[in-house]
């Protein structure tokens, strides 16, 4: 299988991340699939934001869970662009759909989308955290599942199949073959975040990665380059 490229939080070295703008600019150019993070308004709206505060990536400060999703709405999330909510960037894109959730009650909130709008093919859901995986098990049991680990990477393997998921995101810097290895001995996939550099592509090249979470429009063409 060709190496796979997926949008982090769109294209967020070229755009606004997390925004519509980002997401848009990762769908043109036909990545793979698009990963994104979820968190709950003060309200109970799924919103597109990565930092459990908007301080980071919005002219407001502040909890998101403290704010209403009108309250969101009013900041700017970079060149202009609003806070996301989830269902809107479901309509403005085509690509899969990577879903990072940080809590159980996230995962709850999303199953009920994924359930309505009938996206168990186009969503997979992903997380740090493993009580938000098996809430979304239970909730779902045919949607797909991600592990995504930083230096819990030499548990990644037998976490993931713990777990039900048929992938693994692992930090690069923490990623090995020995690693790589008993992800594939359990019928697992690996990507691996975030690759932005030649270097990074020709190390994610010989672990035999199934993908990589890239920032930056130019890994993308150069995968395509080197298919």
């Amino acid at each position: 299988m060709p190496l796979q490229t997926i949008g982090h939080r769109g294209l967020m070295g070229a755009e606004p991340e997390n925004t519509l703008r980002s997401f848009r600019r990762a769908d043109r150019m036909a990545l793979d699939a698009i990963e994104l993070d979820l968190h709950l308004s003060k309200d109970g709206e799924l919103v597109v934001i990565h930092d459990a505060t908007v301080d980071r990536t919005t002219d407001g400060t502040g909890q998101v869970r403290d704010l209403t999703l009108a309250e969101l709405r009013g900041l700017d999330a970079g060149l202009g662009e609003r806070i996301p909510l989830f269902t809107e960037v479901l309509d403005a894109v085509a690509a899969p759909i990577q879903a990072e959730i940080k809590d159980q009650a996230a995962a709850r909130a999303l199953a009920e989308v994924i359930e309505r709008r009938g996206l168990a093919e186009r969503v997979t859901v992903i997380s740090f955290h493993d009580a938000a995986l098996r809430e979304t098990r239970k909730l779902l049991p045919e949607v797909a599942l991600g592990l995504v680990t930083g230096r819990s990477t030499p548990t990644a393997p037998e976490r993931a199949a713990e777990l039900g998921a048929e992938l693994v995101s692992c930090e690069f810097a923490e990623l090995s073959a020995e690693i790589v290895a008993r992800c594939r001995a359990a019928g697992i996939g690996v990507i691996s975040w975030t690759v932005n550099t030649p270097e990074e592509l020709a190390g994610a090249r010989e672990l035999g990665l199934d993908g990589v979470v890239t920032d930056v429009p130019e890994i993308v063409a150069a995968v395509r380059a080197g298919a």
